[in-house]
């Protein structure tokens, strides 16, 4: 089973489960903790291969990573923790696979908020794809990291996001950046069917106005899945808004969860 660390509020009986993006770790939530655990109990996770999830012998010979696989992990922690149901907070590449999860089993999953969402890669995040297959076998991983977590987050005030991916992507095994990065095979189609159907949860997305790859796609979603979703835009923030921003993100969040009990 994935690495876990819970944080119960005794007073209530929901839970707030964070989901991180690929290269990151459970601790990038370090500044959501305090404010949530206040009024829920909280789930953090590390993704396979990621922070203190690390591979064993019975993973590492496990079939390709894909996007179902990986929500069946996080499944696999709420059903051992008897969790039913629970509010799913992501950041970036942690938003396909709570949506996913959501796709899999709605009733598990009360709202979602997505940080950062990934719902279409543009022309530019296409290039870096390719790019990151020509050289995943040759490079290390490292060099790639660094050079998207540059290009998805270029401004001076992302360097601290910046830092802390890289960081976080220090603790990966190269063999293990492959298999995430092979996930980007099956991600457009992925993408595609989200875009197209709106499910009949509450979603609110949080983007920095400065994530510039990724908030004009999340507009357009929103707009045309208008019954379910809202998007709510931190101003002076790019792609890790809970990191660059976190006064802001843990006030739009907060609200949205107590407006969906």
């Amino acid at each position: 089973m994935i690495n876990y660390t819970i944080y119960k509020n005794p007073n209530n009986t929901q839970w707030v489960t964070f989901v991180h993006g690929a290269g990151g770790s459970s601790s990038i939530w370090f500044k959501q903790i305090r404010d949530f655990q206040k009024h829920y109990n909280v789930l953090l996770l590390d993704l396979r291969g990621h922070g203190e999830s690390k591979p064993t012998l019975k993973t590492a010979f496990k079939q390709k990573y894909t996007f179902a696989a990986l929500a069946h992990d996080i499944l696999e922690v709420l059903d051992h923790l008897k969790i039913e149901k629970s509010h799913f907070v992501g950041i970036s590449l942690g938003t396909i696979l709570i949506r996913q999860l959501a796709e899999m089993y709605p009733e598990r999953v009360q709202s979602m908020i997505l940080g950062g969402a990934i719902l279409k890669m543009n022309f530019r995040s296409q290039v870096l794809m390719r790019l990151g297959n020509m050289f995943k076998y040759v490079l290390p991983y490292l060099v790639l990291y660094k050079f998207f977590a540059f290009v998805i987050m270029p401004k001076k005030s992302h360097k601290q996001s910046r830092l802390l991916f890289i960081n976080e992507a220090k603790k990966l095994y190269q063999k293990e950046f492959i298999k995430w990065f092979k996930l980007t095979a099956e991600i457009n189609p992925v993408l595609k069917w989200f875009r197209q159907v709106e499910l009949n949860i509450p979603t609110l997305y949080v983007m920095g106005e400065e994530d510039y790859m990724f908030l004009p796609s999340v507009r357009k979603v929103v707009e045309s899945h208008y019954r379910s979703s809202k998007l709510f835009v931190i101003e002076n923030s790019g792609h890790v808004v809970n990191v660059e921003q976190p006064n802001a993100f843990n006030a739009a969040v907060l609200s949205f969860i107590n407006t969906t009990k």
